[in-house]
């Protein structure tokens, strides 16, 4: 299997062989002063008609070298494995590669029993609020730690059990306690049950929450990376198909990719669909007519099936189908034939994680032939942890129900795992921040305003989990509402507004402090800074697909996001 996947990938890499005129030897040292003679007095007007490739040829030659080097890969013979990495390494593959010429169709599907697939808890801080606390007589306190950063502490006392719950939440994460009131020698303050779960605590005064919605608030907060809706795309490579443009431009589904596609769920007609539809249309069907819909322990699932999604003449890199896979962040991939996936043949920031299925005959005892059965292997970025269920031995399975009860286990836990990756756990400790941030700072200003400190119009509104949310975990659902609860803070540093439309330009509220553009600046930057990558961008003849709705264009927002956008494209 090393031989075979080096032949290919070597084949794949190899740079285009060009013939380069050789220069016979001087015969003497007079031809050689010539000939340098010649060069210095050719080499400026060289250099004045140099000029670049021109693109079309360029890419007919890039295709013309392509269809080369895969018609060498479809020559290769041997049985190939349903994943190959790439050159560069970045993935990991199971089973690995070594275990590649133990897995044959022809041995038999292990029997491990009738065991059943966990699919794996995403926070398992999430519910303990709503658990323990919320139905309960308890308090809440908000305190900003030099430090930390902005705290959010609940206290419940349970006197039956003769003992203290307490949950700190923090920037970073969530931690949880029990402590027995023998403990204590005279009741806890805030700040001391705060250093019991936290030794870097340094804050010594919090602020009691009187704020009657402040359950609701909390819990939404806890509850922002819960989600029963789950969202994957899947590919159909065809025998001989190598490419992303390749696999993507498939229209016509085979009798057995039909099949495998029932296994995962039931077609729906899209218009007029009310279940969970992963950023599918559902009044005008401009993502297409059909999808591929199903729950699953109390969790609904779609499927973006590339086959099903819009297929538009002339665009070989199709980006009405790979702006929902794209931005998919695990993908499964059906093969027919024996040509490989390498793991990164598809680009794209989001998706972190491949799982390939083959049909493949199984010998049987039968004189009418072989049985179906499916292969089934995982590649994932390098940094993804493994994930639950673990691949039987041989990675081989002959019943549909088993098949799709792991697949779908599979998937889950793989979209659990991509989000501890380094790129998306950056990204939901910012969201994280910003939420906690405008968690604290409502429920401080609510409970002033319930006092009688403050008046409602100068607070801020946090927004809590309404439901609904699109996109496995809430992600993008989080990303916007961080974003438009920090945008509030824009109005009060004093950033000049644009009228959408009329080009007016309104003056700023404060304009003593000439440095508040800035700090708007700076402010929206430390937000946004580790999503700029998500639009569309171009990379050489290729597309990177990224969610197509913030900052690549306008929209019409609220007044506050509108206001961002127009600081960003300003200093743009």
């Amino acid at each position: 299997p090393e031989s075979i996947e080096r032949s290919i990938l070597d084949i794949l890499d190899s740079p285009t062989s060009e013939t380069k005129p050789v220069l016979p030897a001087a015969s003497s040292q007079r031809d050689t002063e010539l000939f340098e003679i010649i060069e210095k007095l050719q080499g400026s007007r060289l250099d004045e008609q140099r000029c670049a490739f021109p693109p079309p040829l360029k890419v007919v030659l890039i295709l013309l070298n392509f269809s080369f080097r895969k018609s060498s890969v479809l020559k290769i013979r041997g049985t190939f494995p349903l994943i190959l990495p790439p050159k560069c390494g970045g993935y990991w593959i199971d089973p690995p590669m070594e275990k590649f010429d133990k897995t044959s169709p022809t041995v038999s599907e292990s029997r491990s029993g009738t065991e059943s697939y966990e699919i794996m808890e995403r926070d398992l801080e999430a519910k303990i609020y709503r658990e323990f606390f919320r139905s309960k007589y308890h308090h809440s306190f908000t305190a900003v730690d030099p430090c930390l950063g902005s705290l959010v502490l609940s206290a419940c006392l349970e006197e039956d059990e003769k003992r203290l719950r307490v949950i700190l939440r923090m920037k970073e994460s969530t931690v949880h306690g029990v402590f027995s009131l023998c403990l204590f020698h005279h009741f806890p303050t805030a700040a001391e049950l705060a250093k019991m779960l936290c030794d870097n605590v340094t804050v010594t005064i919090f602020e009691p929450v009187s704020y009657l919605k402040a359950p609701e608030l909390i819990t939404a907060f806890d509850e922002h990376r819960m989600s029963q809706n789950f969202k994957f795309g899947v590919l159909y490579q065809k025998e001989g198909q190598l490419t992303e443009e390749e696999i993507l431009s498939n229209n016509d589904e085979s009798k057995d990719f039909q099949e495998f596609l029932s296994i995962l769920g039931e077609t729906v007609k899209l218009q007029g669909f009310t279940g969970f539809r992963g950023g599918l249309d559902v009044c005008h069907g401009q993502t297409g007519k059909d999808a591929v819909y199903t729950s699953f322990s109390g969790r609904e699932i779609i499927f973006h099936v590339s086959t099903k999604l819009p297929f538009t003449e002339g665009d070989t890199q199709q980006l009405q189908r790979k702006r929902h896979i794209g931005n998919d962040i695990v993908a499964l991939v059906y093969q027919e034939g024996q040509v490989p996936f390498i793991s990164d043949i598809i680009s794209s920031h989001f998706l972190h994680c491949f799982i390939a299925v083959r049909q493949v005959e199984r010998a049987s005892g039968n004189k009418e032939g072989g049985c179906k059965a499916f292969q089934v292997s995982v590649t994932a970025r390098e940094d993804v942890p493994s994930f639950g269920p673990a691949l039987p031995d041989p990675p081989i399975f002959t019943e549909p129900s088993r098949l799709r009860e792991f697949l779908l286990t599979k998937l889950i836990n793989a979209e659990i795992s991509c989000y501890k990756a380094e790129r998306f756990s950056r990204l939901e400790l910012r969201t994280r921040s910003s939420l906690l941030e405008a968690l604290r700072s409502e429920l401080s200003a609510q409970s002033q305003c319930m006092q009688g400190s403050s008046t409602p119009s100068t607070l801020p509104h946090y927004e809590g989990n309404r439901g609904g949310l699109e996109g496995g975990g809430g992600f993008i659902e989080n990303f916007k509402r961080a974003i438009r609860v920090r945008s509030h803070s824009f109005d009060n540093l004093g950033v000049p507004r644009k009228t959408v439309g009329t080009g007016i330009s309104l003056k700023p509220r404060a304009t003593q402090n000439m440095a508040a553009p800035r700090k708007v600046v700076e402010l929206f930057y430390d937000v946004v800074s580790p999503y700029s990558w998500l639009g569309f961008e171009g990379r050489g003849h290729r597309a990177v697909a990224q969610p197509p709705f913030f900052p690549c264009k306008k929209e019409k927002r609220a007044q506050n996001s509108s206001i961002v956008l127009t600081e960003y494209n300003s200093v743009k």
